[in-house]
């Protein structure tokens, strides 16, 4: 249901509303000239009551009851003249709020009273003659006129409403465009990548099981070998949401659709921590978290992808040195700290990666942390990160746990 009037409305609303007083006023002087006995004090404040009474009956209700509005006015003109003025504004109103069905019918009418009027005024067959002629003409052109508007308001939101639908249609062609690019996107990515990690588990899986290799190089190819297996399933699963249909996600065809992969937890990040030291890295945990604690899943899983990519920056920003994961409980938050010392001669960009690895380390796109914070905003927690005055790269992601 639409609101009050705008302050467009009410400006127009007024503007007709002065236009209608003025021409009660006209229609007053022209009755005194025809009828000096008009011109007593009595039928003077009659005609200014009911000029009054008109102009608010159209400021207040000439866009919701036009056609009772114009009724109302035909019935006042038996009262007094300044209905005469009023009346004709109503009619152009009605012309330009409502179909001419309803229009001229109400034209019509009005030409007929305002006609009778005259018949019983009037001083000569001729006299009478000449007025129903102008004014039969008048609310011709009223109507006609108020149609023209009418018709032009119409076209006008024809327009918009076609403008609209371009609009949206556009929007429409470009979202299919994305689905599409992003339906080959993730072809490429799973023929580039699925074949790059599986001569990589292949040749991991050579030396792991090769008769003549120390066991520490043995040890090293099995933590590859896994690891690629389990790249090849996280990339399985991430091509499968890229190239799913809409209906995949709760269409009928949904319920036949393989399970998911169980997804990590906060009790699967000693694992993570474990792994890590297994590829040779430095890690110390720092578990605060009691095994009694209820964390959701939700937010567990939140915190092991953050331990996962900190790790991550730390392998590449500062391979081999010793970082410390602390997992811990305040003010009702989950709170994930990941500290490690920043290598001698190295620069900190403004995301808190390091210049000189971008010049020739190991790849990557650069949105590690943006994403961490994206992901951290999904839950209404906070993420910080940066340099501390002792020389070591500090993040910190508080996870709130009471709305979970």
């Amino acid at each position: 249901m639409r609101g009050g009037r705008s302050v467009r409305e009410w400006a127009g609303d007024v503007g007709v509303t002065v236009l209608a007083g003025a021409l009660a006023m006209v229609t007053v002087g022209l009755s005194q000239i025809d009828q000096p006995s008009q011109n007593g004090a009595h039928a003077q404040i009659r005609e200014l009551v009911l000029t009054a009474v008109c102009c608010l009956a159209v400021l207040l209700v000439r866009r919701r009851y036009p056609v009772g509005l114009a009724v109302g006015l035909i019935a006042a003109q038996f009262v007094g003249a300044a209905a005469y003025g009023v009346a004709a504004v109503a009619i152009f109103n009605v012309a330009a709020l409502r179909p001419w069905r309803v229009a001229v019918p109400v034209a019509v009418a009005q030409s007929a009273v305002v006609c009778g009027l005259m018949w019983l005024v009037a001083a000569s067959r001729p006299g009478f003659l000449e007025g129903a002629v102008v004014f039969t003409l008048l609310h011709a052109v009223l109507v006609t006129a108020g149609m023209l508007v009418r018709s032009r308001r119409l076209l006008v939101e024809s327009l918009r409403e076609r403008a609209r639908q371009a609009e949206e249609g556009q929007r429409l062609r470009v979202e299919e465009a994305r689905l599409l690019e992003r339906e080959r996107l993730a072809r490429e990515m799973h023929d580039v990548l699925a074949h790059r990690i599986s001569l990589l588990a292949v040749h991991a899986g050579a030396l792991e099981f090769g008769p003549d290799a120390p066991q520490a190089q043995r040890d090293a190819a099995g933590v590859i070998r896994r690891g690629a297996y389990e790249a090849m399933e996280d990339l399985r699963e991430v091509i499968g949401v890229l190239r799913a249909s809409p209906d995949a996600h709760g269409g009928p065809g949904a319920s036949d659709a393989a399970p998911e992969r169980p997804q990590p937890t906060l009790a699967d990040v000693p694992s993570l921590i474990g792994e890590a030291r297994d590829a040779g890295d430095h890690v110390e945990l720092d578990d605060g978290v009691p095994e009694t604690a209820e964390v959701p899943a939700r937010i567990g899983r939140h915190a092991y992808r953050i331990v996962q990519e900190g790790l991550t920056n730390a392998r590449k920003h500062a391979p081999g040195a010793r970082v410390r994961v602390a997992l811990g409980f305040e003010d009702g938050e989950l709170v994930v700290r990941i500290e490690n010392p920043i290598p001698p001669g190295r620069t900190l960009a403004p995301d808190g990666s390091d210049v000189q690895a971008r010049a020739g380390r190991l790849p990557g796109a650069g949105a590690g942390l943006l994403g961490l914070a994206e992901r951290v905003a999904l839950v209404g927690g906070a993420l910080s990160h940066g340099r501390t005055d002792h020389g070591t790269f500090l993040l910190v992601a508080r996870l709130p746990i009471g709305d979970s």
